[in-house]
């Protein structure tokens, strides 16, 4: 559905987005990576014909973009874009009318939405009035009620408490079950992991990682080991048959060398902590973001690398 090629821009002599090409199809959700600042922001500024691209195109459905294709998008722009001033309903209905919908249907789409995010009591209240978390689900209530076929979303967890993140999740799986195209930007590795089916990972404006997922996985091997535990486990870095490891309070993702043995490796950890959980698979997402691009930029809740 939509397809950016070879996308470039640069701000006074400095490259923003270097050679950015995405290919977003209907019925997946697709990532966007990278850490702050790679050029996400800038690539998605361009998608939306917000900015123009000094280098590139973008095409939606096969055609170029024009003023007539923005109704087919839904965005959810990082920084918040209400009208502080303005009650959460009027607000709802004011950007719903923009996109051509009738005042009557906005009013009936939007009590639907207050509804299940558990807003419809507020519907009066002023945004100012609102927590960090509800007024992020007015703005993405914004940028879905005109049924876009495609939705943009950078960093749409952000706020939300971890009910909200698994509301909004579900949500998100059923308009990818409705055959909408769905673009989601951030740098929170662990929630990509659990929506995306392709991803696209920039650093520095360039893209250094893409594809399937599950593809981008296997490319890395399953030498891997999750772990959980009880006890100290902050010796599991210094372990010579340890390339990498992602240590957290009570479980760690550690990456062998080609030449460790596991049966031997967790006879030598059980020794000095209580072990749980010990398991050969392929590295998580996190853990290829760190190998790919480093651990500058990196958000993992409680993580450390070593």
């Amino acid at each position: 559905m939509l397809v950016a090629s070879h996308l470039r821009k640069e701000y006074a002599g400095v490259v923003a987005v270097d050679d950015v090409s995405l290919n977003v199809k209907r019925g997946e959700i697709f990532g966007l990576l990278g850490p702050n600042g790679a050029g996400k922001t800038t690539t998605i500024r361009m998608i939306l014909n917000i900015i123009s691209p000094d280098a590139g195109e973008v095409t939606v459905n096969g055609k170029p973009f024009e003023d007539a294709t923005r109704n087919l998008f839904g965005y959810l722009p990082e920084e918040r874009g209400l009208y502080r001033k303005s009650k959460l309903l009027n607000t709802i209905v004011y950007f719903a009318t923009l996109k051509g919908i009738s005042v009557g249907e906005a009013k009936r789409r939007a009590y639907e939405w207050l509804k299940r995010f558990d807003l419809l009591s507020h519907y009066e209240r002023r945004i100012e009035e609102l927590s960090k978390g509800n007024q992020q689900k007015v703005q993405f209530i914004i940028s879905i009620l005109h049924d876009p076929q495609l939705v943009i979303l950078d960093e749409p967890f952000s706020g939300l408490d971890p009910m909200n993140q698994i509301l909004l999740k579900d949500i998100l799986l059923e308009l990818r079950q409705q055959g909408k195209a769905i673009v989601f930007s951030t740098h929170m590795m662990e929630q990509a992991e659990k929506l995306c089916e392709t991803i696209c990972l920039i650093n520095r404006g360039r893209v250094v990682l893409e594809g399937e997922l599950s593809h981008v996985k296997q490319r890395f091997g399953k030498n891997t080991i999750h772990l959980e535990f009880e006890g100290d486990g902050s010796f599991l870095s210094g372990i010579p048959a340890v390339k990498q490891a992602l240590l957290y309070e009570n479980s760690a993702e550690l990456e062998l060398d080609e030449h460790a043995r596991p049966g031997e490796l967790l006879r030598d950890i059980a020794q000095r902590i209580s072990i749980r959980k010990f398991e050969l698979h392929e590295p998580s997402l996190q853990a290829i973001f760190l190998k790919t691009v480093g651990s500058q930029g990196v958000v993992a809740s409680g993580a450390a690398t070593a």
